[in-house]
């Protein structure tokens, strides 16, 4: 029965340094999910902003486009037209490690099944991973990447993922892929996220009705279409950089979940453990207390 004790005691007392261990990689996450809304938030403003230039700025060809009105002669820009789709382009966003509940797996999971269903073979789509999780998902089953980014930091700053961005729409411009979707978890709230699949390119999101409700006027220097032609990229970028930062928050608030539900566990079990070892221990007293009482009935 001592040995059983020592055995329940050691239990506790390791599970109790699991739990102070989970707890501080929950506050950490929490810490980290507070600073990524923030700068979450800060993007939206900037992102706002830059939509409602390019969308007052490509009033008229986004109205000619939509209608099929499409003048001759008239320089649309490529990344407003759509085009025969021969490749399909994938950033998938997942994380650079694990500890974060079931965050990669619903990405993961979800995107193989859409691959499966909307394509026929590799040769149909052009895949780019951002997290080494997702990176080496997909290289364990075969499917060739494009680009890889991995070590991703906590709070990603624009110039850190510059370079999978503009290359992702400088193959498009260049015809490598015919549209892009950018694949990840969207972050709801510290308890939950949702997985989204957002097309970024050709930019279909504008709406031309909402140039009408801009006050400004802009004067072109040299002109509108040399402007479209370096901004429309760096919105497609922004776009791109937007929803790295939007999945970077989930991927904290999921790390914060699971150490919290990971924690709760292990405060769950220190307490069966604890009543297990109190019923030993009283188990081991009545027998010592049934001994001596036998022993001396013994010596009367």
């Amino acid at each position: 029965m001592g040995a059983s004790l020592n055995e329940i005691k050691q239990r506790i007392a390791s599970t109790k340094k699991t739990s102070q261990i989970t707890n501080a990689m929950q506050m950490v996450s929490a810490s980290k999910l507070t600073k990524s809304e923030s700068n979450s938030r800060d993007f939206q403003v900037y992102a706002q902003k830059v939509r409602e230039v390019v969308t007052h700025m490509t009033a008229q060809e986004l109205t000619d486009i939509y209608t099929n009105n499409v003048q001759d002669g008239v320089n649309y820009n490529s990344m407003l037209i759509s085009r025969p789709v021969k490749k399909t382009g994938y950033i998938v966003i997942t994380s650079d490690g694990g500890l974060v509940g079931g965050y990669n797996s619903s990405i993961l999971k979800q995107m193989m099944s859409m691959l499966k269903d909307d394509h026929d073979s590799q040769e149909d789509y052009v895949m780019i991973a951002i997290g080494a999780t997702g990176a080496d998902f997909f290289k364990a089953r075969g499917i060739e990447l494009a680009y890889e980014l991995r070590n991703l930091s906590d709070q990603p700053g624009f110039e850190e993922v510059r370079k999978i961005v503009t290359m992702a729409t400088t193959m498009y411009q260049n015809e490598v892929f015919d549209e892009l979707y950018v694949c990840y978890n969207h972050h709801i709230n510290s308890l939950t996220n949702q997985f989204r699949v957002e097309k970024m390119l050709p930019i279909s999101d504008l709406d031309p009705d909402e140039a009408e409700s801009y006050e400004q006027e802009y004067l072109f220097e040299p002109s509108k279409e040399a402007i479209l032609d370096q901004l429309l990229p760096q919105y497609a970028e922004s776009l791109i950089y937007g929803a790295i930062v939007d999945a970077k928050t989930a991927e904290h608030a999921a790390g914060m979940t699971a150490m919290k539900t990971a924690t709760d566990n292990a405060k769950n079990i220190i307490g069966d453990l604890t009543i297990s070892y109190n019923r030993a221990r009283q188990g081991a007293i009545t027998q010592e207390i049934t001994e001596i009482v036998a022993g001396a009935a013994a010596l009367e």
